[in-house]
């Protein structure tokens, strides 16, 4: 069972990046005092590479036991590993690199130059998960059509019941290659976080609290305890009766 979205406004997009970071320490911090370690599934994109510098940034980032946190991607570019598309690439600057993790609960998804096809590097990831995937946080960026991941409208992969990760072709965005959790992977997640900020994501907030997740990708990324839309006034700006800003 999905947990019903709850939809928390801040007033612009650095205080949305800044409370986004807040509530991940805290989240991360909670759940390792309750089971030791925790597991946080990443996002790119200008928002959410944003509050990973926050977290950076955060005289609270040292609460949180990092070598005790598995990380985790949602989708990525299936390019080189140093290409500056690379989600894995923007995280480690912004904050992988300047903290105590673990290598070992570091989980990049594989780049092109392994020589691997897409398909199997998404075979391959998924046989990183396991089948008892169960992600603390997972955090989604949204595209002004409403993706999330690499979960595009119109795209088959919207259908999967049973893959936890498929590769993308043909994304239209570039690049036009990716790696991409599924649906079943996502909405096993404890709490999934939809960031959102700016105007032209205003639509697509609104469809991503009222329609099938077929016509709007981002009403399918829900979480099993807890689902947020975490967004900053422009992009809140079309939800019916507005939650006030915070």
């Amino acid at each position: 069972m999905s947990a019903v979205p709850f939809v928390v406004v801040h007033r612009d997009p650095g205080v949305l990046a800044q409370a986004v970071a807040a509530r991940l320490i805290t989240r991360l911090t909670d759940v390792q005092t309750e089971r030791g370690t925790a597991s946080v599934v990443l996002t790119g994109g200008t928002i959410g590479i944003a509050t990973l510098a926050a977290v950076a940034a955060s005289p609270a980032r040292d609460a949180v036991d990092w070598r005790a946190v598995d990380v985790w991607w949602g989708d990525e570019r299936f390019v080189p590993a140093d290409s500056p598309d690379r989600n894995e690439k923007q995280a480690r600057e912004a904050l992988l690199d300047v903290i105590d993790l673990d290598p070992e609960r570091v989980h990049p998804m594989p780049a092109s130059h392994t020589g691997l096809s897409p398909e199997e590097a998404a075979d391959r990831y998924a046989a990183a998960l396991g089948s008892g995937v169960a992600f603390d946080v997972l955090m989604l960026g949204m595209g002004p059509d409403s993706h999330v991941a690499s979960l595009f409208p119109g795209h088959p992969a919207l259908h999967e019941k049973d893959r936890l990760v498929v590769a993308v072709h043909d994304s239209p965005k570039p690049p036009p290659t990716r790696v991409s959790l599924t649906f079943p992977a996502i909405q096993a997640a404890r709490e999934v976080w939809v960031i959102a900020s700016g105007a032209e994501k205003a639509p697509a907030v609104r469809v991503g609290l009222t329609c099938d997740h077929l016509e709007a990708p981002a009403a399918g990324a829900r979480g099993v305890e807890r689902t947020l839309f975490l967004v900053d006034r422009a992009a809140a700006a079309e939800i019916p009766g507005q939650p006030p800003v915070g």
